[in-house]
């Protein structure tokens, strides 16, 4: 019998993660790739010293409570760790970690296609020519948005809004953020902070999303929050679906009170809004801020290094709890 620890990883990840994962562990891989509902979560912990999820599987305080003494550690595959009871898993005594850094760059990205997308109206124009529908054209045809020049509005000023207030100043824009505390001048680069949000709100042009997803935060972008934006404003939110009260984000889209959104998050995954999917105002992705095959790859291995160090005995990098 293997004296290796018995890991349980929830869903398909990279060939490469597998692979490292079966040579250190007795590795349990999901190659189905179903989500697990929430009994069959708890009964294939049952039996295993680790487990490796994604924000798709949801350790609840009751899940927890469910869980075997023999499970120490939850080692996420995110950055985000909402789907995790973390003061139920403290309580347990078990140690929950998550993957930063790693995926800063390809969600920034992401954040900045969803901007172009939104401002240059990148969908709309791409399913006219799909459905054959392009037999037009004038200086008045497919007016959008420029971003040059314009103002770039981070709520959450961590790695990934570093990341993009940085690509946002390829652009020609001019960066403006607001986060729990200002950050040193090598960090904040000459962006210009706001310590209070509706100062940060009356300048964004752009506003994007990129804070956690926690009690305090959620529907933080509401009818009164999307009031104080400048009119015409574009909304991106790469970072958590909850962030948003979709009924006020559709009310003011179709009222012109924002120009258009990008939208790679909603509070219904998979799935989305079907109400937003069907202005034409918005640009949509299925949640894929990090689906490059170098993050994916980095995402894995960093949850592995913090299990690694957890069964040498030694404190992981990246606890969150």
């Amino acid at each position: 019998m293997s004296d290796k620890p018995v890991l349980l990883i929830t869903r398909r990840l990279t060939d490469a993660v597998h692979a490292r994962a079966q040579r250190d562990y007795e590795a349990i891989l999901n190659m189905d790739d179903r989500v697990f509902s929430r009994d069959e979560l708890i009964a294939r912990c049952q039996e295993v010293d680790a487990v490796l999820p994604c924000h798709s599987e949801h350790f609840t305080a009751e899940v927890i409570a469910q869980l075997p003494e023999r499970l120490k550690v939850i080692a996420n595959h995110s950055v985000g760790v909402d789907h995790v009871d973390l003061t139920a898993a403290k309580e347990r005594g078990i140690l929950v970690t998550n993957t930063p850094d790693v995926l800063s760059d390809a969600t920034a990205e992401i954040a900045m296609l969803c901007m172009l997308g939104a401002a240059r109206r990148g969908a709309e124009g791409d399913r006219l020519i799909r459905q054959g529908r392009w037999d037009f054209w004038s200086p008045a045809f497919m007016v959008g948005s420029q971003v040059t020049g314009k103002r770039f509005g981070v709520l959450g000023m961590g790695r990934v809004g570093q990341v993009a207030a940085e690509r946002a100043r390829g652009f020609g824009m001019e960066v403006h953020y607001h986060n729990r505390a200002r950050l040193p001048d090598h960090l904040e680069k000459g962006a210009v902070f706001h310590s209070d949000l509706d100062s940060l709100l009356a300048v964004s042009d752009v506003l994007s999303l990129h804070c956690p997803a926690t009690p305090d935060t959620r529907d933080i972008v509401n009818a009164e929050t999307l009031a104080k934006l400048p009119d015409g404003a574009i909304l991106v939110n790469t970072a958590r679906g909850n962030l948003v009260d979709e009924k006020a984000l559709i009310a003011a889209l179709t009222s012109g009170k924002l120009f258009a959104a990008g939208l790679d998050v909603f509070k219904n995954e998979p799935g989305g809004n079907p109400e937003i999917a069907a202005l034409e105002n918005v640009f949509l992705l299925p949640h894929i801020g990090s689906a490059t095959r170098e993050t994916r790859d980095a995402m894995g291995f960093r949850a592995l290094d913090n299990l690694d160090a957890f069964f040498a005995g030694h404190k992981p990098e990246d606890i969150v709890n």
